[in-house]
């Protein structure tokens, strides 16, 4: 099987990258459609009305209504033929981005994503993932190319609540361990082939700039400071875990959220915090080394990503319990199948299990809190 990797167009990122936008958009077409989330298009339009024009490029603006379903994808394709649209600008969060992207794709039209936060590793793959009308995980959809260009503006970023950082650093804790997973199966890439060399380095630098800047960029978020700290994680976030994964492969941690998706006690959560609680899973496994785990456990806790069951909101017992851990487990996608073992929906209800239980002695031994996540 050939290596195969692959990647955005082009990226930019820095502080006030949104008003260098025009001549880059300019060059992929002159009538804008912009896709974005309610708050995104409030933050960013100004910017938008402005440069874009100033660049020769027509503007139409729609709000994104809140979910990336097939309904939506199909509505927002239609509006990109009625106004002639020949570029696509997404602005937002994860759900936003992969909407755009796939109406792009179908439309046959260039793709821009501008993040507004950096929760996901969404804006550079050339995925995006549905979910139904009840907001389960339905499928990935898979496109034959990665946006033409990805803008992050990390003033736009350090404005958003620190909640959607940290979670984007626990969709980026499972990059490396992923990838890891991946090599030792051979199992194939996003991309259909064998990681390359170079896409094994970028999910590791990943995971060691999450660790060595991740609780300092924090505390940045928190007091909405675009500080070095904060640079270094958002491009973890967007751009190496978006590189890592894609080039590299997914494998227990994601399939794990997919499965939490069927679970409506975990719908308040975001991606990258079910997304942590799936790779603690899958170290558990794994079998991994207890100090490996402990890193982990400590890291999640430091930024504040969940470690138990009942931080997911799930906190039944018993048999009831079970029930709703077999559901998730029996929910999980495909790529379960790139552990370089065969797994057994009782081996991930034991899994979670095990995860939770090292969790809970981690904070009784401790004296940490839960973290507590709003609904």
């Amino acid at each position: 099987m050939a290596q195969i990797m692959i990647a955005p167009g082009k990226y930019v990122q820095g502080p006030g990258a949104l008003k260098e936008i025009g001549p880059h958009v300019a060059k992929l077409g002159n009538q804008a459609l912009i896709l974005g989330s309610r708050t995104g298009l409030e933050d960013c339009r100004p910017d938008l009305d402005t440069v874009l024009p100033a660049a020769g490029v027509a503007v139409h603006c729609e709000v994104f209504r809140g979910e990336c379903t097939r309904a939506e994808i199909a509505r927002v394709g239609t509006l990109a033929q009625d106004v002639g649209a020949n570029v696509l600008v997404t602005v937002g969060g994860g759900k936003c981005i992969d909407t755009g992207k796939a109406v792009a794709h179908e439309r046959k039209i260039p793709c821009v994503v501008v993040p507004t936060i950096a929760s996901t590793d969404a804006p550079c793959s050339a995925l995006a993932v549905v979910y139904t009308e009840g907001h389960a995980f339905e499928a990935y959809y898979l496109f034959p190319r990665n946006p033409d260009m990805v803008v992050v503006d990390t003033q736009v970023i350090a404005r958003s609540p620190a909640r959607f950082l940290v979670s984007g650093m626990g969709d980026a804790l499972a990059t490396w361990f992923e990838a890891d997973a991946c090599r030792k199966a051979h199992a194939k890439n996003m991309a259909g082939g064998d990681s390359t060399e170079a896409a094994l380095a970028l999910a590791r630098l990943c995971f060691e700039l999450l660790l060595r800047y991740g609780r300092e960029a924090k505390l940045a978020a928190e007091t909405h400071a675009p500080t070095v700290a904060l640079e270094k994680i958002v491009e973890a976030n967007i751009l190496l875990s978006g590189l890592g994964f894609e080039s590299s492969g997914l494998a227990a941690a994601h399939a794990i959220h997919d499965g939490l998706t069927a679970l409506h006690e975990c719908h308040h959560l975001y991606h990258g915090e079910k997304v942590a609680f799936g790779t603690l899973t899958q170290l558990v496994l794994e079998k991994r080394e207890r100090g490996e785990i402990d890193e982990v456990i400590e890291f999640c806790t430091d930024v504040g990503l969940p470690i138990t069951l009942g931080e997911l909101g799930v906190r039944q017992t018993g048999a009831e319990l079970d029930g709703r851990l077999t559901l998730a487990a029996t929910s999980v996608s495909g790529i379960i199948n790139n552990e370089p073992f065969p797994v057994t929906a009782q081996a991930i209800v034991a899994a979670m299990k095990g995860a939770d239980a090292l969790g809970r002695t981690y904070y009784a031994r401790t004296g940490k809190t839960p973290a507590e996540y709003p609904r």
